[in-house]
């Protein structure tokens, strides 16, 4: 009996040093497998590494030897310069990164100039494909930044594209300022210029994703951008900047007073009904604030501001006033009106047609609120969009006034 036991104790050592074995060599084994598979996996990426490094050289040697014949071909054609420019110009791509929803419908009511209508209100919808949410990282921590974008409502833009040796600079434009006089277009801010690129600095209100809530716009619903900047004060704010005589002009283009009508009043609640979940504004009140602050200088256009007080139906018409609008038909083109009493003046903010008269020099009377076609199924980013983000930062200080009005 105790030889089978010795046996038996004997036999499970041995099985329990061949298991041990056994083991010992299957995770040596997989300890080889696993350094082989390291191995090729090094080499991959050692072969992917130095393809990515000679792609990069290539673009390289070929962006070189772009610039290089660039550069020959300018200096061969140095001796009439000015010809060989003007038949070949150069390009450089681009393409817009995003587009702007605008409080403001149309180019007749946008301001002239950035940050003079503070609750003009705009966001930035970025694309995606484009622009990555991370490039945004850190926006949000500047006050202001500077827009680059296209002024794609240009009347000249299809000549420019489709015709360019028909399309000649305008050396002189004519200055709302100047009530009709003209300076050097280097010299304004005019949207027709030899591209047709704008500027513009904005009030970083909050940043979500791919998307941007600015204020103090001077950008109309639609307007492609091409780049985004931050605003810095210490290189972007001149202290010492002058500016020409004609632009230090108080008054030029201000309104004496602003009055709105009760019919207004009371149409705008009924419009506020329908567009309030699509607007970038709290309520209707804070809706006609903008109204007036928009309305505050002078909007018209320069051949509307430079016309006699008495002036034919035909010219009004031409300004995008309907006949409808001033009582007339089609057999009075030639009946003299006066527009401070007979023309009806139309703005289009948030979907809502606004109309008014100019009652008296300059002050306005705000008659109607009429809902567009427009205004209603439209996918935009609203005020309750932003309403949670903007009191955040509002939170922490970097806002002085609320959304709320």
């Amino acid at each position: 009996m105790a030889r089978q036991q010795v046996a038996a104790a004997a036999t499970l050592a041995a099985l329990a040093a061949a298991a041990g074995v056994l083991s010992s060599q299957l995770y040596k084994q997989k300890c080889r497998r696993l350094a082989e598979r390291i191995r090729e996996l090094e080499a991959s990426l050692a072969a992917a590494t130095e393809k990515a490094a000679a792609e990069r050289r290539g673009r390289v040697r070929v962006q070189q030897s772009l610039r290089s014949a660039l550069s020959e071909q300018e200096r061969s054609s140095d001796g009439d310069n000015r010809k060989n420019l003007s038949k070949s110009p150069k390009s450089f791509p681009m393409a817009s990164i995003g587009v702007v929803q605008s409080c403001f419908s149309t180019r007749n009511g946008t301001p002239r100039q950035p940050l003079v209508v503070p609750l003009a209100r705009a966001t930035v919808m970025l694309d995606p494909s484009r622009v990555p949410a991370a490039a945004l990282e850190g926006l949000a921590d500047y006050s202001h930044c500077w827009i680059i974008y296209v002024f794609h409502l240009n009347t000249d833009l299809d000549k420019m594209w489709n015709d360019p040796a028909r399309s000649k600079l305008k050396a002189k434009v004519r200055v709302p300022r100047l009530k009709g006089g003209k300076m050097g277009v280097l010299a304004t801010r005019s949207p027709h210029r030899p591209n047709p690129i704008g500027l513009s600095v904005a009030k970083v209100e909050a940043v979500d994703g791919h998307s941007i809530l600015l204020s103090g716009v001077d950008l109309v619903d639609g307007t492609p951008v091409l780049d985004i900047k931050p605003y810095l004060p210490y290189s972007d704010g001149v202290k010492a900047a002058a500016i020409p005589n004609w632009l230090e002009v108080d008054g030029a283009l201000s309104v004496e007073s602003i009055q709105f009508s009760e019919h207004f009043i009371s149409a705008l609640s009924d419009c506020w009904m329908h567009v309030q979940k699509q607007s970038l504004y709290a309520s209707a009140d804070e809706f006609r604030a903008l109204v007036k602050e928009v309305l505050s200088w002078d909007i018209r256009s320069l051949s509307q501001r430079i016309r006699p007080h008495e002036v034919t139906i035909k010219d009004v018409t031409d300004n995008g006033i309907s006949k409808t609008d001033i009582g007339c038909s089609n057999d009075e083109d030639h009946q003299l009106v006066d527009p401070s009493t007979s023309v009806v003046y139309h703005l289009h903010l948030e979907g809502i047609d606004v109309s008014y008269r100019i009652v008296q020099d300059s002050n306005i009377l705000v008659e109607n609120a009429a809902l567009l076609s427009t205004a209603v199924n439209q996918h935009r980013y609203s005020y309750l969009t932003w309403k949670e983000k903007w009191a955040g930062r509002a939170a922490d200080g970097k806002m002085v006034e609320s959304l709320d009005p």
